[in-house]
């Protein structure tokens, strides 16, 4: 889909968005926690919400990746240089 091609791998995307998607989910579950007072609750809220936001973090991110506005140039190709 030409819509989602950026500079940036598809696996790379996919990673950021796990990765974060951790560190999302443990301050979810935490707050959760806090709020509910049950880390039973707080656990299916945090299970449930990371499904979610790793999948629109994923097209957040290819979607940005193909947008041309606010970035000067593509990083140069060093192998290209020689």
């Amino acid at each position: 889909m030409l819509l989602f091609n950026g500079h940036e791998t598809h696996s790379r995307s996919f990673v950021k968005g796990v990765s974060w998607r951790i560190l999302g989910s443990i301050d979810t579950f935490m707050l959760s926690w806090f709020f509910t007072g049950s880390p039973k609750a707080a656990g299916a809220i945090a299970s449930t919400e990371v499904i979610t936001k790793v999948l629109l973090y994923y097209f957040h991110e290819r979607v940005w990746s193909s947008v041309k506005w606010g970035v000067d140039r593509l990083p140069a190709d060093p192998a290209a240089e020689i």
